[in-house]
């Protein structure tokens, strides 16, 4: 079986600590390039990995021909380098949020659409064994239909995990765009809407700067939440859960309560009104502590090989980008924004 040609472009800490290693660990990938504008951080990628090293995304594609591309660059480069890898006759792997604004990701599924090749995005929150399993009891019917529900996500911040700490793109609005809500609240409106099998229709929200300091961007958001289906519910994203931060989703359905990631080892809680209570041990979730393998890559990679196209797609992408357009939109005019 020939190999997939890889590149990675960014070679921050998401490059460094999930795509390359899980790249180099998949048998049927071979690393051939990565490119960051810090030169020597593509060049320490290439002397571990093999392969070679560019200052920009724009040498790599000329002088290399790959089959993949991994675009892990700060926000608003996502769109810029994704389509001109697709343009390149690349499939894409794109970190999330997919772009920036609508325009840009319908730009992105129509450059992979034109080219021929595959647009995927880095929503790893689908592929958690916690989270495939929920998807799964939900479907079972036994709960009955969603009611209410709470997702939320919450760390304390890029600086603890960004290769540039305090000083990471992350806080440079004009680089990152968006701030918790583009880091974590677009993992939860993506969640949300694979778990529920469901669009979000309403959006009202609160977003703001709490507390980091020397940033315009959001640092906090709670939203509210209305479903094509009626569910209504909260989505929360946080940088300033300096302890006892959260990944954590509760539905309250017609009969009983699913907790996921509620309480440690114990990943999928469900309590039926009936008295039954069911625990399923079915593995951790990624934390940025404990990086256990995301799944997105092998995805990625398995999509390629089998010429599938991927689950994760542009389009769902796209879907969950537009809830947090929508939710900065509700800030930004004090309105409830209907999708």
């Amino acid at each position: 079986m020939k190999l997939v040609r890889v590149a990675v472009v960014g070679c921050g800490a998401i490059a460094q600590r999930r795509h390359i290693p899980e790249f180099a660990s998949n048998p049927n990938v071979e690393l051939v390039a990565f490119a960051d504008p810090v030169i020597e951080r593509a060049q320490e990628m290439a002397n571990q990995y093999g392969g070679k090293s560019y200052a920009s995304y724009e040498d790599l594609l000329a002088n290399e021909k790959v089959d993949a591309v991994s675009v892990c660059t700060p926000n608003y480069l996502h769109a810029t380098v994704s389509i001109a890898a697709a343009n390149a006759g690349a499939h894409v792997l794109v970190e999330k949020p997919m772009a920036t604004t609508s325009e840009e990701g319908e730009q992105m599924i129509e450059a992979a659409r034109r080219n021929g090749v595959y647009l995927m995005v880095g929503h790893n929150q689908r592929l958690m064994p916690p989270h495939a399993k929920a998807r799964e009891l939900l479907e079972s019917g036994k709960l009955g239909k969603v009611l209410t529900f709470r997702t939320a996500f919450g760390h304390p911040g890029p600086e603890g995990w960004s290769v540039d700490g305090g000083d990471s793109w992350f806080f440079r609005k004009e680089e990152a765009i968006m701030g918790a809500m583009g880091d974590l609240g677009v993992h939860k409106s993506d969640f949300i809407r694979y778990l529920l099998g469901d669009e979000v229709s309403e959006v009202g929200s609160f977003i703001s700067t709490l507390h980091k300091e020397g940033t315009q961007v959001d640092d906090n958001a709670t939203c509210i939440l209305r479903m094509k289906s009626g569910a209504i519910g909260t989505l929360v994203a946080s940088w300033t859960q300096y302890k006892g931060g959260d990944n954590s989703t509760v539905l309250w359905c017609e009969n009983g309560v699913m907790k996921i990631g509620t309480e440690s080892g114990e990943e999928v809680i469900v309590e039926l009104t009936n008295g039954t209570v069911e625990h399923y041990k079915v593995g951790a979730m990624a934390t940025n502590e404990k990086q256990v393998p995301s799944g997105v890559i092998d995805a990625f990679v398995e999509s390629i090989l089998t010429n599938t196209p991927p689950s994760i797609s542009g389009e769902e992408g796209l879907r969950s980008l537009q809830v947090i357009l929508a939710a900065f939109e509700s800030q930004a005019t004090g309105k409830i924004v209907s999708l």
